[in-house]
């Protein structure tokens, strides 16, 4: 088994490994499956040096912002997929559903009182960092941070990209050693050791495990939650195993029209990957690898000059091209990005042309002004905005090319820019099945001009930022099915 890279393992406290423990302990909180996970390896890793058992935990709160039935449903789909692809491996699994707000409070204390080391993953987005250095604060061994959410690992850059072009320019350069250092397709295979045939009773009684709920996930389960219940689970399936059947169906299907038709809503030619990226129920190396299984491509096609160009470079047909754009730079540079900076989703993060145009026209008449609750209850005059808006709020994903557009028109209808930003970010939270994760901020703030260039002619309200319009997407995408569907 290759060992992992150093750039991917963030050591987060300076407690040592405890070499008389019962376990590796590996807290499974964003990525969330057995295959192709660095942080699972790096567990395994530590099985084969300490010959100790792997116990994995997944536990799930109650108490986090925008906690709904929706996203709870998917990550307890996930979770039941991990129950039965762990039970055919020597790690022992015990996923955890916290039934009250604060009652995980001390779960994982007490299970690194007999751990060797914990092992979770790195993760730069939402509560998750803050979670994390405070259990590393808690825990009397070594808590170690993985990083298996990029191709390049987030460490391996010094410095956050602006735009687009520099930081393809900065992968194209550095992206080839770590194609051939991919995580191993299942890890867990690897443990040498028996499972373990239990936890301590003291544990299980005062933190049951979670199977009673994944045997039944539904509304009637859920109510037992303190969670929001008025944003209804999506018609998307969670987990690793829906995740790959989508990923098979994209390959076989769509990924051949992909350059022609990815941006019309009716040819629905889109991966729809982003919210099992999101919750790690995939890995971009797997998607990685199958695509380029189909392309018969090898890393001799590669071109040697890292323009920075946005295609050709990879040597693969222009569909493939078109969705590796997608895949690999334009979610990797939201990884970056939040990654490098604290204040990823905050104004004061945007380029200082974007703030100063946008400041400039603050103040400019508004045709149209609509509050939260209008937006949120697609009660605008614009027919494709509120079919995007209520696919969003149906469904939990909005069309990649719409998702920009939705956004254009929440910053001409709001009071401020500042005020547009919070409406983003809480509807895209409430709602989308990506959402809270870098790549949707990156979509977010691409609205105020992150990643961006000014453009011209300058605009009422927008300024020099690049403007959309509803007519324009009208004119140019095939919509007919999509509002039939969507519109009101």
């Amino acid at each position: 088994m290759q060992r992992v890279s150093d750039f991917r393992i963030r050591k987060c406290n300076d407690a040592a490994v405890n070499r008389h423990g019962r376990y590796v302990l590996y807290w499974m909180i964003a990525n969330r499956r057995t295959q192709w996970n660095f942080s699972l390896q790096r567990a395994v890793e530590w099985t084969l040096e300490l010959r100790k058992p792997l116990l994995v935990l997944e536990a799930l709160r109650c108490g986090y912002q925008w906690a709904s039935d929706r996203l709870h449903t998917f990550v307890m789909e996930g979770m039941r997929d991990n129950a039965e692809d762990f039970s055919r491996t020597p790690a022992l699994y015990y996923p955890y559903l916290e039934p009250e707000q604060g009652a995980g409070k001390g779960l994982l204390k007490a299970l690194a009182q007999d751990a060797c080391c914990v092992i979770t993953d790195d993760y730069p987005c939402f509560f998750l960092p803050r979670m994390a250095a405070s259990a590393a604060r808690q825990v009397p061994v070594l808590l170690e941070a993985v990083d298996s959410n990029v191709i390049v690992p987030m460490r391996w850059s010094e410095k956050s990209y602006l735009n687009a072009f520099g930081f393809r320019r900065f992968l194209q350069s550095n992206l080839e050693p770590h194609l051939y250092a991919f995580p191993e397709r299942n890890p867990a295979d690897a443990i040498e050791t028996a499972r373990m045939e239990e936890l301590p009773p003291g544990i299980t009684d005062r933190w049951p495990p979670a199977h009673r709920w994944l045997a039944q996930i539904g509304r009637r389960s859920l109510a037992e939650f303190p969670i929001d219940h008025t944003v209804g689970p999506s018609r998307v399936i969670g987990g690793s195993a829906a995740a790959s059947e989508r990923l098979g169906s994209f390959l076989d299907s769509s990924l051949n029209h992909y350059a022609e038709l990815r941006n019309h809503p009716d040819a629905d030619c889109t991966s729809g990957l982003s919210p099992y990226l999101h919750f790690g129920h995939i890995s971009v190396h797997q998607i990685f690898t199958e695509l380029m299984e189909r392309e018969d491509w090898s890393v001799k096609k590669l071109s040697t000059n890292a323009s920075g160009k946005r295609s050709g470079w990879w040597g693969v047909g222009e569909n493939a091209d078109g969705f590796l754009e997608e895949l690999i730079t334009w979610r990797e540079v939201g990884y970056n990005m939040c990654s490098r900076r604290s204040d990823y989703d905050q104004y004061e993060s945007l380029p200082d042309w974007a703030r100063k145009t946008l400041k400039d026209h603050e103040s400019d008449p508004r045709s149209y002004r609509y509050d939260l609750e209008q937006l949120e209850t697609a009660e605008t005059h614009d027919e494709l905005w509120n079919a995007a808006q209520t696919q969003l709020v149906q469904e939990g994903i909005l069309h990649t090319y719409l998702r920009m557009l939705w956004g254009k028109k929440i910053l001409e209808w709001s009071p401020s820019p500042r005020i547009a930003l919070e409406r983003m970010i809480e509807l895209n939270n409430k709602y989308a099945l990506d959402g809270r994760d870098p790549n949707s901020y990156s979509g977010i703030f691409w609205v105020l001009g992150r990643y961006d260039r000014p453009w011209g002619p300058e605009r009422p309200i927008l300024g020099k930022v690049r403007y959309m319009s509803s007519d324009s997407a009208r004119r140019k995408l095939k919509l007919t099915r999509y509002l039939q569907k969507y519109a009101p």
